[in-house]
């Protein structure tokens, strides 16, 4: 008999889910179970203890054993956009998006969430996707999460008008859940066009999911924290999402800690104090 559980246990759980994506444990979901497969499971396991059983229905440390692809090549670096017609080029891709219905996303989102910022952007941050504040105003990082975000620009010496800002996905995936990966790899082909035009210098990824596309590979966070990457022509620094943030203040010193190697890479004055000495209270 299924049990369903109630809406504050469901929210609960949900929530524990994305703490532990944060912390890079990005595989910590159950898909969908066919019961039927239990029997064929027992019955391989049976034939693979009888004498017929061969050697060769096992792959051998010289086989490729192929992994189950979650993340899809990303497109060729598009041509350089010239300075004055990157706003235009933007906006063609909002177009091209539309009124979106590639993915399944779009049956319970409010507005899509494209961008905001600087075209012409040195900094370009992107998370994972909308939440319940963005889907209704149609702007990335406005709740508090946001807010927490704007505290971090600010700590960096930039204001939120110069950096620019965009998502793996689009529209809000129910309950904030994360993106599954037919999801992410449809939107995030319309994300690296976005970067190809705004072609930032440093790009910063708030948390795993927004690593591991722009990548294009799973690894924990902790593993891709502390370093450059290099993404499409711009260096990548990878640190922890907002969100997870406000749940644990306590990492906001490793946060600042990566914010502060994005800033050496840009020839900012690392001098600053972070978000939580600032004394901002959506960082708090």
């Amino acid at each position: 008999m299924t049990r369903v559980l109630d809406r504050a246990t469901q929210e609960a759980l949900a929530a524990r889910l994305r703490f532990y994506r944060e912390l890079g444990l990005t595989e910590l979901y159950r898909r969908p179970v066919d019961v039927s497969k239990f029997a064929e499971i027992e019955g391989e396991a049976s034939a693979a203890a009888s004498p017929q059983f061969h050697s060769s229905t096992v792959p051998q440390e010289n086989e490729q054993i192929s992994a189950r692809k979650t993340v899809y090549p990303a497109p060729e670096i598009g041509a350089e956009v010239p300075a004055a017609g990157r706003e235009t080029a933007l906006r063609l891709i909002r177009e091209d998006i539309g009124d979106c219905t590639r993915c399944a996303l779009h049956k319970g989102r409010n507005k899509i969430v494209f961008a905001d910022g600087d075209a012409h952007a040195r900094l370009m941050f992107v998370g994972e996707g909308p939440g319940a504040d963005e889907d209704a105003q149609g702007l990335p990082f406005v709740g508090r999460a946001g807010q927490l975000l704007n505290n971090m620009i600010g700590a960096m010496g930039l204001k939120r008008e110069e950096v620019y800002i965009a998502n793996i996905v689009k529209c809000r995936p129910p309950g904030n859940r994360t993106p599954e990966p037919d999801e992410a790899n449809t939107c995030s082909q319309f994300l690296f066009r976005q970067i190809d035009v705004v072609r930032p210098e440093v790009l910063v990824a708030l948390g795993a999911t927004a690593a591991t596309y722009l990548l294009g590979q799973r690894q924990p966070l902790a593993g891709l924290r502390g370093r450059v990457h290099s993404v499409r022509g711009c260096r990548l620094i990878v640190t922890y999402h907002p969100a997870y943030l406000l749940r644990d203040p306590r990492q906001k010193k490793e946060a600042w800690a990566d914010l502060q190697i994005a800033m050496r890479e840009l020839g900012l004055k690392t001098g600053n104090k972070g978000p939580r000495e600032q004394g901002n209270e959506a960082a708090e």
